[in-house]
């Protein structure tokens, strides 16, 4: 069974190498035709995965919100993908992986095959340009759409467009040209492998700055401040949802190796790990706070647990995967918490999951990392500087992120507004933005006025 697999393989390299060119090179330096040619494999099957993270991120967020709203989550999700990507190959990918300076890229725009030269920062990779790009697309659009869960349920269709189109064009891909691009973060040291914070904490610090100007749903707070619980319509759904996330995560973390190389299977073990730890972790904090086993953090705790891994996923060792699991397991239930309290109404955990969570995981692979870690003695001096240069780029790139998307959100705020009015909230987004219901034969009883 195995050589038949070899075989198919082999024989699948051997007739795509004329679609490739057999262009295929690492620093200058060509590599086998074959290895050319599964890279490029393997990066397209992960850009899928990755792809397919979209339809996990529609149904957890339709899942979390009510049923009124779950049209309006669709169309968001679809709108991050499509703006998403077109926003990307125009600017967005240029900006971010262009030859430039250390800030921002100046060259490859309107993504091209004959563009090569103009990406002097992937010259690691032996992947084609286009494939590279169609990678890098998808993962512009998971940043975008971490926004739509947070904002639910009360922001305008349109205005939601142009901020998924400012994060895909600018905001995302100045912080990727940062740490991945060619930018100062990368030259300083810092290290993100798969994203924690390039890409989760800029989609999470991005949707607490359009929270904060967009406010809370009606109802959600009592006059004293108490939050009350608005609970999501449908949890298979959501269920499903982060079952399909956890599977994207594959493509994700083991995908940005953009190799078809032996070190896939290490970050495949080390995302499961920590996503095991953090839900477990979750259920069982959520379980001593409220004697009941909570589906919904024990679900974000799975999606905690793949966020902090991310940037690490690649340097830890399993054991090092188990406890950034299990801290962001902790962290993510006390960070929902912790917003309800403050009056910042998250519908779906978005903000505590990706925001919060990347944080973590990108600091504590200053820890952990198993070549420069802290807990290695006699690498403590430099583990030490690396974390140092972790937490630089942690607070510089969510800096940005957050003002960046604070001051353009409150720009579109004054000129245009972006909640919908009380009335077309109270009927739902469906009905006011799009004019449709999402269960059209089915009584959908309203609850607590909002």
């Amino acid at each position: 069974m195995k050589k038949h697999i070899v075989l198919t393989v082999l024989i699948l390299g051997w007739f795509a190498l004329p679609a490739f060119g057999l262009e295929g090179k690492i620093d200058g330096k060509a590599v086998p035709a074959i290895n050319y040619a599964l890279d490029t494999i393997w990066v397209l099957v992960a850009a899928v995965l990755v792809f397919f993270m979209q339809a996990g991120f529609a149904l957890v967020e339709s899942g979390f919100t009510r049923a009124k709203n779950a049209v309006n989550i669709m169309m968001k999700n679809m709108i991050d993908l499509s703006v998403g990507t077109i926003s990307f190959w125009l600017f967005g990918f240029a900006i971010m992986f262009g030859t430039g300076n250390a800030f921002f890229g100046t060259s490859g725009f309107f993504v091209s095959a004959d563009q090569v030269d103009a990406y002097a920062s992937l010259s690691w990779t032996s992947v084609p340009v286009m494939a590279a790009f169609i990678f890098q697309a998808v993962f512009a659009a998971t940043a975008a759409t971490i926004i739509s869960g947070a904002v639910a349920e009360r922001i305008k269709f349109s205005i939601y467009m142009m901020i998924s189109a400012a994060v895909t064009i600018v905001i995302y891909p100045v912080s990727g040209h940062w740490g991945w691009g060619g930018g100062w973060l990368g030259d300083l040291g810092f290290s993100d492998f798969a994203g924690s914070t390039i890409v989760h904490a800029v989609g999470g610090f991005a949707a607490l700055a359009a929270v904060l100007v967009l406010g809370p749903r009606k109802g959600k707070f009592r006059s004293n401040g108490e939050a009350i619980p608005i609970p999501g319509h449908n949890i298979p759904l959501a269920t499903l949802g982060v079952l399909i996330l956890w599977m994207g995560w594959f493509g994700f973390n083991p995908g940005s190796t953009m190799a078809a190389d032996v070190s896939v299977g290490h970050i495949a073990v080390t995302t499961t790990l920590s996503a095991s730890a953090a839900s477990l972790t979750a259920f069982f904090v959520t379980f001593l706070l409220y004697k009941k086993a909570d589906v919904g953090m024990t679900l974000n705790g799975a999606l905690a647990g793949l966020v902090g891994i991310t940037a690490g996923c690649a340097g830890v060792t399993g054991v090092g995967a188990l406890i950034i699991g299990i801290i962001s397991g902790v962290v993510v239930v006390f960070s929902v918490l912790a917003l309800d309290k403050m009056k910042i109404d998250d519908p779906v955990g978005a903000i505590s999951v990706h925001g919060v969570c990347g944080v973590v995981g990108t600091l504590l692979l200053g820890f952990l990392d198993s070549s420069s870690g802290v807990f290695y003695a006699e690498k403590t001096a430099d583990g030490l500087l690396f974390l140092g240069v972790q937490a630089v780029g942690v607070v510089s790139i969510v800096a940005w992120a957050f003002i960046a998307t604070f001051i353009f959100v409150k720009i579109i705020d004054t000129l245009f507004k972006l909640r919908v009015t009380e009335e077309e909230e109270f009927q739902g987004l469906d009905f006011s933005e799009h004019g449709a219901s999402a269960y059209a034969d089915f009584n959908i009883r309203q609850s607590g006025g909002f």
